[in-house]
């Protein structure tokens, strides 16, 4: 598991940690496990959903997956919500040329929650000519509290304010899968 920072200018109130696995698999897909430890009564984790394609998750509790391809500027954002609605974009360069990714299958996800934790599973499949390739990942999240304070987790953050799509947050080097 994978320890995600919250950003220093942002308050954590309720938040004890957040761990996330992933793994990539040798079909193409993508499996992530966003895992929260904290006051779950206090974190606005939505209601649930029809689990569908929704815009603008990240203003409230979203977990979140962006993906580049080594050496270039494009790059993929997978969005996943507590109340099972999801987002995937393609963006050509650092926030722009920004469309909807197609994707074949929905992801699905999972919750798992207790008094104290609060996990997130999914799997995504990537696009055919992402499958064999080296991918640059960035893992984050955005808590917001049921009083609105809002948190933003990565597994690295640049100078300033908490901005995802920076190149500096994509922190982990996924290997392409070894043929069989």
């Amino acid at each position: 598991m994978l320890q995600l920072i919250c950003h220093p200018d942002t308050l954590a109130i309720t938040v004890e940690s957040l761990e996330v696995g992933t793994e990539r698999m040798g079909d193409g897909g993508l499996w992530f496990r966003f895992h929260l430890e904290g006051q779950l009564d206090a974190l606005d984790l939505g209601v649930p959903k029809a689990a569908e394609r929704t815009d603008g998750l990240w203003q409230s509790t979203c977990f979140e997956a962006f993906l580049r391809k080594q050496d270039t500027d494009s790059y993929l954002e997978y969005n996943f919500a507590p109340s099972s609605q999801w987002a995937a974009y393609a963006f050509q360069e650092y926030r722009s040329g920004i469309s909807e990714l197609a994707v074949d299958t929905a992801p699905e996800i999972l919750l798992d929650a207790s008094e104290g934790h609060f996990a997130i599973e999914t799997r995504v499949m990537l696009p055919t000519d992402w499958h064999d390739t080296p991918i640059e990942l960035n893992l984050t999240a955005v808590i917001e509290e049921t009083d609105g304070t809002k948190s933003y987790w990565a597994l690295a953050h640049p100078p300033g304010k908490p901005d995802f799509h920076h190149k500096d947050c994509f922190a982990l080097d996924l290997k392409a899968p070894s043929a069989a």
